[in-house]
């Protein structure tokens, strides 16, 4: 399952569209995106980011919903890591 975090596009650096770039801002922490994926993506817009790849566009209320329910999850996490720790097989079963 692929998590992609909002962000909103604080510049474009290139506009070619195989190699379309961009400055995306994660609540004061800014980093390089790829913007091949949203040639419609403009400055100010909010996208999902997935490992560097802007996927989609979004509204500021589906940004802000999504950064919510993230916060859940981290809430859940610090509440009971236990939940959510993933477990190892004891024995290789090949």
């Amino acid at each position: 399952m692929c998590l992609g975090v909002p962000g909103c596009i604080e510049s474009i650096s290139e506009e070619d569209s195989l190699t379309r770039m961009g400055k995306v801002g994660f609540g004061g922490i800014s980093c390089e995106v790829s913007l091949a994926y949203v040639p419609e993506a403009r400055v100010g817009d909010y996208v999902l980011v997935h490992v560097g790849f802007a996927l989609q566009v979004v509204d500021q209320n589906e940004a802000q919903r999504i950064l919510e329910e993230i916060g859940k999850i981290e809430d859940l996490m610090q509440d009971d890591n236990s939940m959510i720790r993933p477990s190892l097989p004891l024995e290789n079963p090949l």
